[in-house]
């Protein structure tokens, strides 16, 4: 009985996973799912485009969807704002010089992200490469050794090895 229902799931599976996305379509383009919810990733495909490139605007995304493709099809990804309410939006796509307006609708729900979106305005946390964009001329000595320092260090290499050599000579002879 077990095998049975596992073969009912793995149907039931294959039957959603091969199933026709539905997609919301006007102005030349067309955005998957066709009614999103707050909090959900949405993918959006232009057709006819002569460009390689185009941006997609919407008061809904988290950031604006850059869209990219070849063979006049173009094709990007976004998320739609968590606070963002039910209702209808305008989508509006650049392409090459021209512009196109179509609408898509945000049913009511909640979603959950598999990853989280990428900051719109990242907090100024320093750090990293940045900590040098922070320092004035007068820290200009936290750059890092500069030529004092490699000669420093050269020369304590070198006393190092005339060190090892001679304990070496002494050892081989006996004397040490």
């Amino acid at each position: 009985m077990g095998s049975v229902k596992i073969t009912l799931c793995a149907g039931l599976l294959a039957a959603f996973a091969f199933a026709p996305t539905a997609y919301a379509q006007d102005g030349g383009f067309s955005v998957s799912p066709s009614s999103p919810v707050p909090g959900s990733d949405v993918s959006m495909r232009v057709s006819d485009c002569t460009e390689k490139t185009g941006t997609a605007v919407s008061a809904a995304f988290v950031a604006d969807i850059r869209l990219t493709g070849t063979d006049g099809t173009l094709v990007g990804e976004s998320r739609i704002r968590t606070a963002v309410s039910a209702g209808t939006y305008e989508v509006k796509v650049r392409c090459g010089g021209a512009d196109r307006k179509g609408t898509f609708t945000v049913k009511h729900g909640t979603a959950h992200p598999s990853a989280p979106s990428t900051p719109v305005a990242p907090v100024h946390a320093g750090g990293g490469g940045t900590a040098r964009h922070q320092l004035s001329a007068a820290d200009a000595r936290l750059d890092g050794p500069g030529t004092a320092h490699a000669v420093t260090g050269l020369v304590l290499a070198g006393a190092a090895a005339v060190a090892v050599a001679l304990r070496s000579a002494r050892r081989s002879r006996g004397t040490g």
